[in-house]
């Protein structure tokens, strides 16, 4: 298994340790307080579609900025330069802003509980079926990222044996969401939000000091690494060399459209806290409040990794004895004091904490209402699923413990994330947008585009490129290329099957595919859009031009 550095040990005291048990303290708190208002399945699963959009917003940005990202986009700075900022500014805001203004309506009109459901609602039970399985599997694989993460990070800081740390995160994991449902997962993340901020940001604020200054670091960079690693397009024509390893295109359309949508509009563990909103308008603009903050976290999880790279020139390499992993927590060791230190690693274990949370609960409402209700105990007391939903959740942080040592053989994990996305979400995305937007789209053609897609990503990933079949530089640029591969496989399967199988007769679909009229329109909409702060386009497009007004100092 790949660990940090014995070397990053970090000197913690009693003032650290301090600060750590009151947020747990905290954490607890939200949680029994969040349990007054569990009283039904849907209060369960879905914080009985009460919550503001404020709320829902926050949590929806805090359920993403986990371990992964916090260690991930570090890592990717660290081995790939300013190239970081796509995943943001062209993988994340232009989805985001398209679920909010285009797909939420979809979800929340048809007052469906997971996002696989939906596809049950377009196509029939065999896409249903699969897609639940295939999401309960992905989010199991991801949460499992988020403990592996945390219990490297904890036994080369504190000292803690790895089994203590997880054991010690997904014991707290699983109390607060077992009693509190999705309100305590989702409350505990907007805490959680604001704590991981007040880590990331004195870490920025003196790596920046530490080397200088942005130019001194700029100039540093790229005389090690040359001028295209502190630049985001730089290097990117088709044929030419450059650290990510990708060209513009496979960029664009890999990450900036296949992998992003993908993992925007389909991925439940983000999903769900919008459908957790109190009403449509709401539902609409968790995703477009949640981009603001997304357009500048890039800079807090990309400096720091910038900044490693010039006080370990050689980090990712033998060499260093340090993997890029390890550039956050090189920082935390170098420049923080003590306090300042505890508030850091609180909010990196928040971080751990934010990631399984979000995955485990989107796991526990795919398996309890998709799977077991539909295919397996049916027509039950709404008691009985939520004694269930809360005994899957158990299961599922068991599970997630298994499945963490499968991210060791990754030294970057946010390469073992974007191939799980290729994977998983993907095929699923192809589903979703081709469903939405064309009516002749048959009822078989759900499940055979899943199967197809998956089976193409994994077939590019594990036999043409790790098989050498074809020369791709990095894994990044690996997993943009078998994204592309699932979506044009599942979009050709699709079109193939539609033309030999029946369409879902049209009076079904209703509010399920786009220009059709929902046949429960939401009478609130207008009034609650009226306000011109509150209009979903009006945020939607300003999160839009500011992410690409931010684009402008990196580009060449």
């Amino acid at each position: 298994m790949q660990t940090l550095a014995e070397g990053l040990r970090l000197p913690t005291n009693g003032l650290d340790y301090a600060i750590l048990a009151i947020y747990f303290v905290v954490v607890l708190g939200i949680g029994f307080m969040a349990r007054a208002s569990v009283r039904t399945s849907l209060d369960f699963f879905l914080s009985g579609r009460s919550l503001p959009a404020w709320v829902t917003g926050l949590a929806f940005v805090a359920a993403n900025l986990g371990a992964t990202e916090i260690l991930g986009m570090a890592a990717t700075g660290a081995e790939y330069g300013v190239a970081v900022v796509h995943w943001y500014w062209i993988g994340a805001i232009p989805a985001m802003v398209f679920l909010g203004l285009v797909m939420m309506p979809f979800y929340y009109r048809s007052k469906v509980r997971s996002v696989p459901e939906f596809l049950l609602q377009r196509f029939d039970r065999s896409a249903h079926l699969l897609s639940s399985v295939l999401f309960a599997f992905a989010a199991i694989l991801i949460a499992g990222v988020n403990l592996y993460a945390l219990s490297i990070v904890v036994e080369a800081l504190l000292g803690w044996p790895q089994w203590v740390a997880i054991v010690v995160a997904g014991l707290f994991v699983l109390v607060y969401i077992t009693i509190g449902g999705l309100s305590s997962a989702i409350y505990n993340e907007v805490l959680q939000f604001f704590v991981i901020l007040a880590a990331l940001i004195p870490l920025t604020v003196l790596g920046l000091k530490r080397v200088g200054g942005w130019d001194a670091m700029s100039d540093a960079l790229s005389q090690q690494h040359g001028g295209d690693f502190m630049t985001a397009w730089g290097g990117t024509g088709i044929g030419d060399p450059n650290p990510l390893g990708a060209n513009w295109l496979t960029i664009i359309l890999g990450l900036g459209f296949v992998l992003s949508f993908g993992y925007w509009t389909t991925n439940f563990a983000e999903v769900q806290r919008a459908l957790s909103a109190k009403n449509l308008s709401a539902a609409r603009r968790t995703p477009l409040i949640a981009a603001f903050p997304k357009i500048f976290i890039v800079f807090a999880v990309m400096i720091p990794g910038l900044v490693a790279a010039v006080i370990v020139p050689r980090i990712g390499t033998p060499a260093s004895g340090l993997t890029y992993n390890d550039a956050i927590p090189l920082l935390m060791q170098e420049l923080l004091p003590n306090g300042v230190l505890g508030i850091a690693v609180t909010g990196l274990l928040a971080a751990f904490m934010a990631g399984m949370a979000a995955n485990v609960s989107s796991f526990n409402t795919v398996f309890t209402t998709d799977i077991w209700q539909r295919y397996v105990v049916k027509d039950q007391p709404d008691t009985y699923y939520l004694r269930f939903g809360r005994l899957i959740t158990a299961i599922g942080v068991l599970a997630s413990i298994g499945t963490a040592f499968i991210a060791a053989s990754f030294s970057n994990i946010m390469s073992y994330l974007q191939t799980l996305f290729s994977f998983f979400n993907v095929p699923m995305f192809v589903v979703f947008i081709i469903g939405m937007f064309w009516k002749r789209a048959s009822m078989k053609s759900g499940v055979w585009g899943l199967v197809a897609g998956t089976t193409a990503a994994m077939v590019n990933y594990f036999w043409i490129y790790r098989g050498g079949v074809i020369d791709i530089p990095t894994d990044q640029g690996a997993n943009f290329v078998s994204a592309i591969v699932g979506f044009v496989a599942g979009a050709v399967v699709m079109v193939a099957v539609t033309l030999f199988t029946a369409p879902k007769p049209e009076a079904e679909l209703a509010g399920l595919v786009y220009g059709t009229e929902s046949p429960s329109p939401d009478e609130e909409l207008e009034e609650a859009d009226r306000a011109w702060y509150r209009k979903p386009a009006l945020l939607g497009w300003g999160a839009i031009v500011l992410a690409a007004a931010c684009y402008l100092p990196y580009s060449f």
